[in-house]
């Protein structure tokens, strides 16, 4: 068998790991290599659907050493007068110059696209070629880096947790744009199954497609709260609705007796969204949405509430909670991957093992780029692991305060370290950073709510932990 040698093994090519391979090759010294499962690095962007987007900003998404996108203003559609989105062609195309031309070109970097990770009964690390079976076994001369924990559900891969019966029409997302290869005529219904964002994409794109909304039915067994998109865009154009996200989360978290009202309470001052204003969402998966999104959706009246569905007929829907009646030609379209899963989380370094984690939810590429430089910088395990500490995702209201609390004590961790500060006053992919660059050109009365963070910060510190406790969710492991 042939052998390499590596300081560190990263099992994934996802945004998580090339992020964190980002900074250990601008911080570190060591030889990385890289085992992924896809033909070119990416992670699940590879397996996406054909109109997807990066829903935040481009300006905080990849690497600290390469910008992404083309930083332009949309005219026109629901997402007018925002910084473009980032489709996923140019994300994959982004990833794959990173590795073409920053990564490998450096002589640190190995590459095996198209293959798996074994690991050895007797601690031995094997990597296997999906296509010619061949196996590496790989000396790890300091960590394995498993990439692969944050590993997103897409649609493409996932496994439906509902049957169909014979003569059901059911279709994935991504194989929507191909509607025309296999029949030719139109389906006279749609039915969207699922409420999170891969939902609403595809509502939105099948009205942009001239589908009317009357002809769309839409199973949304929980509500969702959605982040407005003008709270999240960079630049000083922007600061007065990024510096208001800010401070109006501290201010009600000192006085907030739980998620619901922090909700509501962010509602009323324009930072979030929710598509039924009738009820109260269960959900949040940090989904961001512009105005002109929620209009369109907010179009299709026929939403379905039966609950989890368990088996779809020709023209009936059974769920939990009841049955629900559609036309008998529709075109059923399958939503309801997570990507965000809430689970345990553990220490990111173990033994002569790491596992990238949280550190700011829900932004999983700054997060990496840290725990990057710390693994780059910082010698013990135990020095590491102070300086980081994971957060689980959030999948209800509840569970926000949570990570409020665990935001802000993370940045009072990096900001008692000087290096940690060097590193993030010019980190392309920290939102802080980028919005206190854009104060210098805004109102007095922002520069003024700006200064008002820290201090809602700090007294809002006490009532997020006993929320935190309430909730009977332990912040870290």
């Amino acid at each position: 068998m042939f052998e390499i040698d590596t300081d560190y093994l990263i099992v994934g090519a996802g945004a998580l790991s090339l992020s964190f391979a980002d900074s250990l090759l601008e911080y570190g010294d060591g030889h990385i290599t890289f085992v992924d499962q896809h033909a070119k690095p990416g992670g699940h962007w590879n397996v996406a659907y054909p109109f997807v987007t990066l829903h935040q900003p481009s300006a905080t998404y990849g690497l600290n050493s390469m910008s992404l996108g083309d930083d332009l203003i949309d005219t026109d559609g629901p997402n007018k007068g925002f910084y473009q989105l980032a489709t996923g062609t140019q994300v994959l195309g982004y990833f794959e110059r990173a590795m073409q031309e920053r990564f490998i070109p450096s002589g640190r970097v190995s590459y095996y696209p198209m293959s798996k990770y074994q690991a050895g009964s007797n601690g031995e690390h094997t990597i296997v070629s999906s296509i010619s079976g061949k196996k590496t076994r790989v000396n790890i001369r300091r960590k394995l880096v498993d990439g692969s924990a944050w590993t997103a559900s897409v649609p493409a891969t996932h496994k439906r947790k509902f049957e169909i019966a014979d003569g059901v029409r059911l279709t994935t997302p991504g194989k929507l744009p191909e509607a025309w290869i296999t029949d030719a005529k139109a389906p006279g219904h749609y039915v969207i199954m699922g409420g999170g964002k891969t939902a609403m994409d595809v509502g939105v794109w099948l009205m942009n497609m001239g589908v009317e909304a009357s002809k769309i039915s839409w199973v949304r067994p929980r509500e969702t709260w959605l982040i407005n998109r003008a709270s999240t865009q960079p630049g000083s154009k922007f600061a007065k609705n990024s510096v208001g996200w800010q401070l109006e989360q501290m201010r009600i978290g000192a006085t907030a007796s739980n998620g619901d009202e922090i909700f509501l309470h962010l509602e009323k001052h324009g930072h979030m969204f929710r598509l039924d204003q009738s009820s109260l969402p269960s959900k949040f998966h940090y989904p961001t949405i512009s105005q002109g999104e929620v209009d369109l959706l907010r179009q299709i009246e026929h939403v379905i509430k039966i609950g989890r569905v368990n088996l779809i007929e020709p023209g009936v829907l059974h769920g939990v909670d009841g049955d629900a009646e559609v036309p008998a030609d529709s075109l059923f379209i399958d939503c309801t991957a997570t990507a965000a899963t809430r689970s345990a989380v553990s220490p990111i370094w173990e033994g002569d093992r790491i596992t990238p984690a949280i550190l700011q939810v829900p932004l999983v590429s700054l997060s990496a780029s840290v725990a990057g430089f710390i693994e780059a910088t910082f010698n013990t395990n135990e020095e590491k692991n102070a300086l980081a500490i994971p957060i689980q995702m959030t999948d209800t209201p509840a569970d926000y305060p949570q990570a409020m609390l665990g935001n802000v004590m993370n940045r009072m961790l990096w900001s008692q370290n000087p290096a940690i500060m060097n590193f993030l006053n010019t980190a392309r992919l920290d939102p802080a950073q980028r919005m206190r660059n854009a104060l210098g050109d805004v109102s007095e009365n922002v520069r003024h709510d700006a200064g008002q963070i820290r201090s809602a910060t700090m007294a809002a510190l006490p009532n997020l932990k006993t929320l935190v406790a309430k909730n009977h969710t332990p912040r870290v492991c």
